[in-house]
């Protein structure tokens, strides 16, 4: 019975996470309350506060979900298209991958838009350096091996390409009218290609 019982707790959890990305997503945090999210379950909020102590907790592993497979995605794509003849094929297509991501609504909702008013402008920022420098400052560090980028360069370039893909992130939210991921892809792919 003890099986079960996490087992559907497990279960729970998931589908609150799934249905807080939903939401969030399409509404915003600040016009999701907690009732909606148990609405939508068919759960009580004792419930939802069993696996989460506040709204904030659960917005901040809704997140922190969304950046994980953002960064999952990103690193599947850039092993698929490494190339012998490129060295910038695998690090471009990562870079495709979150351009892809922050076209979304859901993803930028929560992480562009509600991220920073909710976890705070420096909690947001150091999160989401956190999690995206790894793949950035990897992919680098492999030009900087290539002799396309100097090594002392690799760290500062790091963070200057991840605000760059932040920032075009940013304006896709702004304007994503006249703002398409493929004309960011383009720009962002001729500054890296100018890197030294």
């Amino acid at each position: 019975m003890a099986k079960r019982s996490k087992a559907d707790a497990e279960k729970t959890r998931a589908r609150l996470i799934e249905v807080a990305v939903r939401l969030f997503g399409a509404r915003g945090y600040a016009d999701t309350s907690i009732a909606d999210i148990c609405d939508e379950l068919a759960i009580t909020k004792g419930a939802l506060f069993h696996h989460f102590k506040t709204k904030e907790a659960l917005f901040r592993e809704v997140w922190t979900r969304l950046q994980v497979e953002m960064d999952t995605e990103a690193r599947r794509e850039a092993i698929a298209a490494r190339s012998l003849t490129d060295p910038y094929a695998a690090f471009m297509a990562g870079s495709r991958t979150y351009l892809r991501y922050v076209a979304r609504q859901d993803f930028r909702q929560i992480v562009l838009v509600d991220g920073p008013a909710v976890l705070g402008q420096k909690g947001w920022y150091e999160s989401d350096h956190d999690l995206g420098i790894q793949n950035v400052s990897a992919g680098v560090r492999y030009l900087s091996k290539k002799g396309l980028v100097a090594p002392e360069n690799v760290e500062p370039m790091a963070i200057l390409l991840q605000s760059a893909l932040n920032g075009a992130g940013f304006a896709l939210l702004r304007d994503p009218d006249s703002a398409t991921v493929e004309r960011f892809y383009t720009a962002f792919e001729t500054l890296v290609k100018s890197l030294r």
